[in-house]
């Protein structure tokens, strides 16, 4: 959750609880029933559920982030922590301040939450730092783009992130991606380039450091997207040979491959 949070510029949300604690379920399903509360949980953390027993698991791992001692041994459960993409704490709660009656006051969540989430990335920023690093490394740009409620691009970003595909893409690739919905400007940056305007989500392009398309996921008309038939696949296979200058049709092939392997 932590490399996650670190790579997406997210936060990791820390709930301590037990299913013995009504309360814990009770917190539980207002993230999942409040529509705001859900929404802001799905685009700004990675939520980790950790059971603490009857106070008597996982507790090393609680005090590591200060919050067992000074927390919920003090506090009770359900307990909160919010922790940035390097494992710092940023922030550790006791949710009897949510309370109001006998249920939780959404209002005062969603404030806690929002307060304690990421502070927003420049898409241009985003963008331009992927092609300065392409330009020291000799390497292009593998741009695209998704958002936190787009399926298809989490399939996308999995695979790019499994070790046997990434270690070969970044052979000749900067893996940048551009989040419409988080990033600030991410919708704009996708307007600027011919044929993204209309086209779905995840669409990719590969760039040259100096941010020339080379080639782009549109084709015929239509948005390749996650590449998962056979055609799709195929389609994507002339992308990367449009896109690369170091893979090898081997490599290539070996990219193609690992495409037809069901997902973990």
């Amino acid at each position: 959750a932590v490399t996650l949070a670190g790579k997406e510029n997210r936060r990791v949300f820390v709930q301590w609880g037990a299913n013995w604690c009504g309360w814990c379920r009770l917190l539980h399903k207002l993230f999942h029933d409040d529509k705001n509360i859900a929404r802001k949980i799905l685009y700004e953390y990675e939520v980790v559920l950790v059971d603490i027993g009857k106070f008597d698991k996982n507790t090393d791992l609680a005090e590591s982030y200060d919050a067992f001692t000074n927390g919920f041994k003090k506090a009770g459960v359900p307990y909160l922590t919010v922790l940035d993409g390097d494992s710092r704490v940023v922030a550790n709660q006791d949710t009897s301040v949510f309370e109001t009656g006998k249920t939780y006051d959404s209002n005062k969540v969603l404030e806690f939450l929002t307060m304690n989430q990421a502070v927003c990335l420049e898409a241009e920023a985003v963008l331009r730092k992927g092609l300065e690093k392409a330009g020291v490394s000799g390497r292009r740009v593998f741009l695209h783009f998704g958002a936190p409620w787009c399926g298809w691009c989490k399939r996308l970003e999995a695979w790019m992130a499994r070790p046997d595909v990434a270690s070969l893409l970044a052979k000749d690739f900067v893996d940048v991606k551009i989040d419409q919905d988080r990033m600030t400007g991410g919708k704009e940056i996708k307007g600027h380039f011919p044929g993204s305007e209309k086209a779905g989500i995840p669409w990719f392009a590969v760039l040259d450091p100096g941010g020339k398309t080379l080639v782009d996921s549109s084709f015929q008309g239509n948005n390749i997207g996650f590449p998962a038939t056979d055609q799709e696949i195929a389609t994507f296979g002339e992308f990367l040979k449009k896109g690369t200058k170091v893979l090898s049709e081997t490599e290539v092939q070996k990219l193609l491959d690992s495409l037809k392997q069901p997902p973990k």
